[in-house]
């Protein structure tokens, strides 16, 4: 390949994989533009590369789909992202191939410690990527941020995009609590909020037009709040406010701008509004659909906005009224709203819709007559068929029961309700027990294996804290998926390191499948594969997390040396 391509100006090249549909169609047009490139004045080398079997080649181009095409401009590659047919292909290639072509300059800005506040603070909004350049997620992003920086920097007003190399710009990096690649963040007039949309194009895209609209949506008529409450399936939040120039509607505005990935924010200037919720201007609503109202707690919950309301109370008011004594807790947005443990949750057929709603109504009224006695504890009902890998992970995938009940803890923790006839009393005395100690947890855990003398040892569940948390060893963990690429490749490099240093009493190398077993320790956060922590004896609340460095022998021996706290040195190594 390199040989191929090392002398010649402009190369067309296709990555292709046999069984791809795609390129089997495509094949015939690019023979043609093959023969036409072949024919022109000078003529332009074309190929196409199997990346099933070239993997290293493909590799080095972030060759992810099928076909891909990529033009070569004297070794460095320029992108190709439009129509698959000769004409265009063939146009782009002798575009590309003019002696005076020079690449288009970057729409993504680059930015420093020296330009970074002045860019930033004055922008309205604008994202900024925090890269690594070792980073393999962040090379996979970066056409695709570039493409979407292109996009929105045709709109008016425009939309900038920015990126900092975290590596170089470790100052920067650290002010916005940067930890891992990439880290992308949205600022509004210099201030900070975490990025939670998606990673392509187009993903981007609309997700930077939607976040640059006001945080909160302006309602005019009664009807609108009228069918919120009637058909709502989330909290209603409602500023009341008399009119665009009120100070304390800025205050709310700024505030909903923090919130805006969580809630949905409205405000109105209405008269009519205000007297079907009784309240005057300068009021802040927070209240719950019908379905979720019940005679324990309030209608509405009431803030007053003042010119000097500090955001951080309306964030507070916003936060604490959003869900209702007993909530549904639905898989699709909620893992936040119900982080605070510990959360006691129901499980049955969950369905509002006209046909089963007395039915659920039923059960989620036996919860609540608990759930008043309990305002410690967070209340939620969900579908058994949205939660049925939660359900079995508690082992009450086959109870029997229509109504199952857990408590989620903190640090992972889980507790399963004995099966037995669902009722008000049950669930009480479920809570009670709880609540006093008596409860075990349940440990997803494969089983504890027999034989475990290999260098690597093998850590489930049930004895992660035997293994792991064990303050007579230094252990160092790596947390794997069976079905991760990443950690297949790493499985070969692991074994030598843990025979590197078999004959250290005190120090343990292990590993544990982590889809099938729970990781009992909240310190110990997987977020991806293959994830690794160093626990040294002597602090097993804190363990080290490997990032940034090779996944090779010298990287993770050089880790493990560092940060070991009883190695012995052998006369071999001196």
């Amino acid at each position: 390949f390199d040989t191929f391509i090392a002398d010649k100006d402009t190369v067309l090249l296709e990555f292709y994989a046999p069984w791809c549909g795609h390129c089997k169609q495509f094949a015939p047009e690019y023979e043609k533009i093959a023969k036409t490139l072949k024919e022109n004045d000078p003529p332009i080398p074309v190929a196409k590369i199997d990346a099933t079997a070239a993997t290293a080649v493909a590799g080095r181009f972030d060759v992810s789909g099928y076909p891909t095409i990529k033009i070569l401009k004297k070794g460095q590659t320029v992108d190709y992202d439009g129509s698959r047919t000769e004409d265009a292909i063939v146009a782009k290639v002798k575009e590309v191939s003019d002696p005076n072509w020079t690449p288009p300059p970057e729409a993504t800005l680059v930015l420093t410690q020296d330009n970074f506040d002045e860019v930033v603070n004055d922008a309205d909004i604008m994202l900024v990527e925090f890269y690594a350049p070792w980073c393999g997620h962040c090379k996979r992003l970066a056409p695709e941020y570039e493409k979407a920086a292109q996009e929105l920097s045709k709109r008016t007003p425009p939309i900038p995009l920015a990126k900092v190399d975290a590596i170089a710009e470790t100052d920067l990096a650290k002010k916005f609590d940067v930890s891992g690649y990439p880290t992308l963040k949205i600022f509004r007039k210099g201030k900070p909020f975490d990025y939670n949309g998606p990673r392509e194009k187009y993903g981007i895209v609309d997700y930077m037009i939607d976040q640059a609209g006001p945080p909160s949506k302006q309602i005019q008529a009664t009807k609108q709040v009228q069918e919120f409450l009637k058909d709502g399936d989330d909290v209603i939040i409602i500023g009341i406010f008399n009119g665009e120039m009120d100070k304390a509607y800025q205050l709310y505005q700024d505030a909903a701008n923090g919130l805006r990935e969580d809630y949905k924010f409205h405000h109105t200037f209405s008269s009519e509004i205000a007297k079907f919720l009784k309240v005057t201007p300068g009021k802040l609503v927070v209240m719950q659909p019908e379905k979720f109202q019940s005679k324990h707690e309030p209608k509405m919950n009431v803030l007053d906005l003042k010119d000097s309301t500090d955001g951080s109370k309306i964030k507070d008011h916003v936060a604490k009224h959003a869900l209702p004594l007993v909530g549904h807790r639905k898989t699709s947005n909620d893992a936040k709203r119900y982080a605070k443990r510990p959360v006691v949750v129901v499980y049955y057929t969950v369905d509002f819709s006209f046909d089963y709603r007395v039915a659920t109504q039923y059960w989620r009224s036996k919860v609540l007559e608990v759930a008043k006695d309990f305002p410690e504890y967070t209340f939620a009902i969900s579908d058994e068929e949205d939660y049925s890998s939660e359900i079995k992970d508690l082992g009450l995938i086959d109870s029997g029961e229509d109504v199952n009940a857990a408590i989620l803890d903190e640090g992972g923790k889980k507790y399963a309700m004995e099966p037995e006839e669902f009722d008000s009393d049950v669930l009480r005395e479920f809570i009670l027990a709880f609540k006093k100690g008596k409860l075990k947890p349940i440990v997803k855990s494969q089983p504890v294996p027999k034989n475990n003398k290999g260098p690597v040892k093998i850590v489930v569940g049930k004895t992660f804290d035997t293994i792991v948390m064990d303050p007579k060893t230094d252990v160092l963990i790596e947390f794997y998926a069976p079905w991760c690429g990443h950690c297949k490749q790493l499985e070969p490099v692991y074994a030598e390191l843990a025979k590197k240093y078999k004959n250290q009493k005190n120090l343990v190398i292990a590993k544990m499948d982590a889809t099938a077993n729970d990781v009992t320790n909240d310190h110990y956060k997987v977020e991806g594969f293959p994830t690794i922590y160093f626990a040294p004896s002597n602090n097993k609340k804190n363990p080290i997390k490997f990032e940034g460095g090779n996944r090779d022998l010298e990287h993770l021996s050089k880790f493990v040396e560092e940060h070991a706290t009883k190695l012995t040195r052998t006369k071999e190594e001196l």
